[in-house]
């Protein structure tokens, strides 16, 4: 990373754990969420693990703020076809490692799921995305349900939303725009490494003086490096597999092709050469299968228009042996016809 910070997935597992380091994680929070976040505690869960054994190239940290809502974070540095599934499985997993059983449903805690992504995860033109839970009218899409007064009363919100899990998705590497807010001084920062003087985020100051790789000890910043190293070692197996795949596939698409191209020109040809003499072929066909198919359905052809032609001079009289020298066509084939 430039500016000598650490990247900050290994931060966020292991520097930003310490309860002096909240300050950065509550200044993202704040900028996502878009009101002041303060953090109570990091917690354990299943999904949150701290070995390589553990975790191939993940990182999770679950947070708890002032009033119990749970904020779960997840950045993902490599490509998963089914992120948006394990979104999905580590929200539940929270929900339910965090109430007791026999506890009412009433305890259910609120989270944020907090998801960074270096990949592009769905289709779509935005950097940052959110998902919030809603009910609508089957008949009446604008009719949006709420809660009754005693369950506002209760439950302390205003709607079903307010109790449902929560999806922010930060798409990293779309992000290729000025930086004009607190969040996109954020994004710019996980994207690049790099914080600008000019900063003034919450959280980034903190970020910039606490996640500097000199002022690391020794063990921990040699632990950083082969972690780095072991994070290349993964990539390059990873692009490795997906290279070798890539050159299979195309041999394997390329020699089928090839075999079915050969096949439906050579049919295609046949007929069509039959039919008229001039046709050209299966346009479809592999360039193998296409001239192949086209020249002997073309040759086929001709031979069949010059046996009718002879055939046309026979019934008008013409003697065999001037047919013969015309069409270059033997007296035995004359007779034959």
């Amino acid at each position: 990373m430039k500016n000598d910070l650490i990247r900050f997935d290994w931060a966020i597992k292991r520097i930003l754990r310490d309860k002096a380091n909240y300050v950065v994680l509550e200044g993202l929070l704040t900028v996502i969420l878009g009101r002041k976040i303060h953090i109570k505690n990091i917690l354990e869960s299943e999904g949150n693990q701290q070995t390589a054994n553990d975790k191939f190239n993940r990182v999770d940290l679950l947070a708890e703020d002032d009033s119990g809502v749970l904020m779960l974070f997840e950045i993902q540095n490599d490509r998963e076809l089914d992120y948006f599934h394990r979104m999905t499985y580590g929200v539940s997993k929270a929900i339910t490692e965090y109430i007791s059983l026999g506890q009412t449903y009433d305890k259910v805690r609120k989270v944020y799921s907090i998801n960074i992504v270096y990949f592009d995860l769905g289709q779509g033109n935005d950097y940052v995305y959110v998902g919030k839970t809603d009910f609508h009218g089957l008949h009446n899409h604008d009719d949006i349900l709420k809660l009754t007064a005693s369950q506002r009363r209760a439950f302390h919100c205003d709607s079903p939303s307010d109790i449902f899990p929560e999806y922010y998705l930060l798409r990293v590497d779309e992000f290729d725009k000025v930086v004009t807010t607190p969040l996109d001084e954020w994004i710019s920062f996980l994207k690049t490494g790099e914080i600008p003087q000019s900063a003034t985020a919450p959280g980034l100051a903190e970020a910039r003086e606490r996640l500097r790789l000199s002022q690391l000890p020794d063990d921990e910043r040699r632990q950083y490096l082969r972690d780095l190293e072991n994070l290349r070692y993964q990539r390059s197996v990873i692009e490795t597999g997906r290279f070798e795949g890539r050159i299979e596939g195309h041999a394997e698409g390329r020699a089928e092709g090839l075999a079915e191209g050969l096949a439906e020109g050579r049919a295609a040809g046949l007929a069509e050469g039959r039919a008229a003499g001039l046709a050209e072929g299966h346009a479809e066909g592999l360039a193998e299968g296409h001239a192949e198919g086209r020249a002997e359905g073309l040759a086929e052809g001709r031979a069949e228009e010059k046996y009718n032609n002879a055939r046309n001079l026979i019934a008008n009289g013409v003697p065999l042996d001037v047919i013969s020298k015309s069409l270059n066509i033997s007296l035995s084939e004359l007779n034959n016809l």
